[in-house]
């Protein structure tokens, strides 16, 4: 009689235990779900009472499938991961929490985060749409036995754009290797280097598009100087042509985010251990290039678990050390960033001590804003700049043209 009892009231025990926990949807992509899956046992004992769903889509599946939850208010996660390229358009789109607010008060970690990547998790009144988790600082990544066929120094490809494009000519003439895969990616570095704090890319704070400055003329100038000097394969990044090019040693530097070593090591260019090298951007540029978000969907029951789970993925610092070594996402907490783990030597790197490099960058980069028509801008910028450089367009005239065409898009 007494052991039924132990049953029974074992079973209730579990009976209950099982209806208390709180089971939450984390919607992701690659390589950010890695690093989310990999999170999952340090929080459960942490929070044995909420267990974690992870699901993936391909980036772009993944990104358009989150538009029309938001749009619909169907088949929400409880956490949203978002991409750079997305923040802007998702902050404003109404659908997400406010983090700042109670109970969340995200902003009392902002001196916890690296300084220019919380406000490009915010909307245009404020609200605090997501909390970055992994940083982009931009890097030039470049292959050494290359450059050291053709006599071209680290110190030539930094010290200024002309310097570089000249390098460029030299790594041509020698080795044949194209110094770069596509002249549109110093378009996108120089118009993202240097800004002011509360500056946007492509839109001032009032809304007003700013295509037509200076940065973008000298962006323009300098991509097309290197298609005219023959010095960039025309190659679209993420292209099945992109990949083949690293894999065939026709690529001698790529400008992106310190997230690609990661890509290099793993996909891009596996047997290339050893012969890649990292710097800083040319011509003393420092700009962000990507990052990753996690919010919390309005129409969600889950938020305090939710909330739970973004604090211990974006604040907690061995799990963001476990992020940068697993997938090398560059972590977003400064506390990460300080860790010894930075300090050592990357073997594919040929030992470099890269991350050193990638955290200096990451202390120099404005906080600029970002605009829910940015992703808008950036296809009619990228439009005109193809005009530029296939059918010689002027230049200024093609910026003139894009600025027209982003208002007559943009109706605020």
């Amino acid at each position: 009689m007494q052991f039924s009892l132990k049953s029974g009231l074992l079973a209730v025990a579990l009976a209950y235990s099982a209806h208390a926990a709180t089971t939450i949807t984390v919607a992701s992509f690659p390589d950010l779900d890695r690093s989310a899956k990999a999170a999952l046992d340090g929080f459960k004992k942490l929070h044995p009472d909420i267990e974690v769903k992870v699901v993936s889509l391909a980036y772009a599946d993944h990104h358009n499938a989150m538009t029309t939850a938001l749009a619909t208010g169907a088949n929400l996660p409880d956490v949203m991961a978002v991409d750079y390229d997305f923040i802007g358009k998702f902050s404003e789109s109404g659908g997400l929490e406010d983090l700042a607010k109670a109970p969340y008060n995200g902003l009392q970690y902002k001196s916890q985060i690296s300084r220019f990547s919380l406000p490009q998790g915010m909307s245009d009144t404020g609200a605090l749409a997501a909390i970055p988790t992994d940083i982009g600082p931009g890097a030039l990544f470049y292959r050494k036995d290359i450059l050291d066929k053709a006599g071209v120094s680290e110190a030539e490809l930094t010290k200024s754009w002309d310097s570089y494009l000249a390098a460029g000519k030299k790594v041509k003439a020698a080795t044949g290797a194209y110094m770069l895969a596509n002249a549109v990616d110093l378009k996108d570095i120089i118009i993202r280097a240097n800004l002011k704090d509360g500056e946007g890319v492509y839109f001032d704070a009032k809304g007003n598009a700013l295509v037509d400055n200076a940065r973008f003329v000298k962006a323009f100038e300098v991509a097309k100087a290197a298609r005219v000097a023959g010095i960039d394969g025309k190659i679209g990044a993420w292209s099945n042509e992109w990949s083949e090019g690293f894999k065939r040693n026709q690529i001698a530097t790529q400008m992106m985010g310190a997230w690609l070593a990661g890509h290099l090591k793993n996909w891009l260019a596996p047997t290339q251990k050893g012969l890649w090298r990292s710097a800083q951007l040319p011509n003393g540029a420092y700009a962000a290039w990507g990052g990753s978000f996690y919010a919390i969907p309005k129409k969600t029951e889950n938020k305090a678990a939710a909330w739970e789970l973004i604090k211990y993925l974006t604040l907690n610092k061995q799990q963001q050390i476990a992020a940068f070594r697993a997938v090398d996402a560059f972590p977003s907490l400064i506390e990460a960033q300080n860790d010894s783990f930075i300090d050592e030597p990357i073997e594919y790197l040929g030992g470099q001590k890269a991350r050193q490099l990638w955290r200096v960058a990451a202390g120099k980069i404005p906080a600029s804003t970002v605009d829910k028509f940015d992703s808008v801008a950036k296809e009619i910028v990228n439009s005109e700049l193809e005009k530029v450089l296939e059918q010689n367009k002027d230049i200024k005239a093609a910026l003139a043209d894009a600025k027209a065409l982003i208002k007559r898009r943009v109706r605020r």
